[in-house]
């Protein structure tokens, strides 16, 4: 199908796209990379008589580290963190993440900000900045502000952005010490949205204990969410085959399952248990110096 007319308004300013979300408000919506607006509107799910697109305004590309975080801009694509070397070492469950994201035609248009805007329950950069416990950079007529990741998922397909603000970028903060992650997901098909999926990121200490860990999950209720159970419970700790066995018990927890055409509940559940089992497993062997092959 063909969508509904529009207009179509392309900004060079972060100024003169607020001012356009100001005068337009709810009939605008804001294109970056497209890989879900655009589908809408051509099955005429979404009609919105005016597209405001970003594309042009230079300060929203690329990355850069800053005042203890890693600031990824709002139009930076999937493809660029999937083999951004230089980021591998410090931010692994960038690339982890994004190789997993659709087909590379959608990794080389879809942007970070624009998937995390879009809301879905089974964002797989949803449960990878939980993982990260970032935050959203958001711009509007009242100035900055930073979301935290946690509060930026209000329900399926709303975040918590005003009509008139646009997100501007995601910021992760610089872990400490040596890290590691690992996304782990199971679709129906290659590029397919997750039945359910699992993000952990784990930074250890000088002697060995967990510095810093996260767990988002995703697929597996109305919006991604958090494996606090797990988190907590693994801070402090090493990474023991008895603790792993504990933690990936605790992830699936926090979990809000529903039976659907694709699993029951209580699959969704055990397929966390297992990838959290998996996750940390492989992680314990990469910290401690060993191949990991996958």
């Amino acid at each position: 199908m063909f969508p509904n007319s529009f207009e179509y308004i392309a900004p060079t300013t972060l100024t003169e796209t607020i001012e356009l979300l100001q005068r337009h408000g709810y009939d605008a919506k804001v294109l970056a990379g497209g890989q879900s607006l655009l589908p809408m509107m051509k099955l005429r799910v979404a009609a919105p008589p005016i597209l405001i697109d970003i594309n042009g305004i230079d300060e929203l590309k690329g990355w850069r580290e800053e005042n203890g975080f890693l600031r990824i801009g709002a139009l930076v694509r999937h493809s660029e963190l999937e083999h951004a070397d230089e980021l591998r070492a410090r931010y692994p469950l960038l690339a982890e993440t994004a190789v997993w994201i659709a087909d590379p035609l959608v990794r080389n248009l879809g942007t970070v900000c624009g998937s995390l805007a879009h809301a879905d329950p089974a964002s797989d950069w949803g449960a990878a900045m939980l993982a990260l416990h970032a935050q959203v950079e958001a711009i509007g007529p009242g100035g900055k502000r930073q979301i935290p990741i946690d509060d930026f998922f209000v329900d399926t397909f709303t975040p918590a952005l005003e009509e008139t603000e646009i997100a501007t970028a995601v910021l992760i903060p610089t872990p400490a010490g040596r890290t590691a992650g690992r996304y782990l997901k199971i679709e129906r098909k290659a590029g397919d949205f997750a039945i359910a999926g699992l993000a952990i990121h784990v930074s250890i200490a000088s002697d060995g204990t967990v510095a810093e860990a996260g767990f988002g999950i995703c697929a597996c209720g109305p919006i991604p969410l958090r494996g606090k159970r797990a988190e907590e419970y693994l801070l402090g700790k090493k990474l023991t085959p008895e603790t792993i066995e504990a933690v990936s018990r605790l992830v699936p927890e926090d979990a809000d399952p529903t039976d659907d055409l694709r699993g029951s509940a209580e699959y969704k559940r055990d397929v966390l248990r297992v990838f959290a089992k998996r996750g940390l497993s492989d992680i314990a062997k990469e910290l401690q110096g060993e191949v990991v092959l996958r």
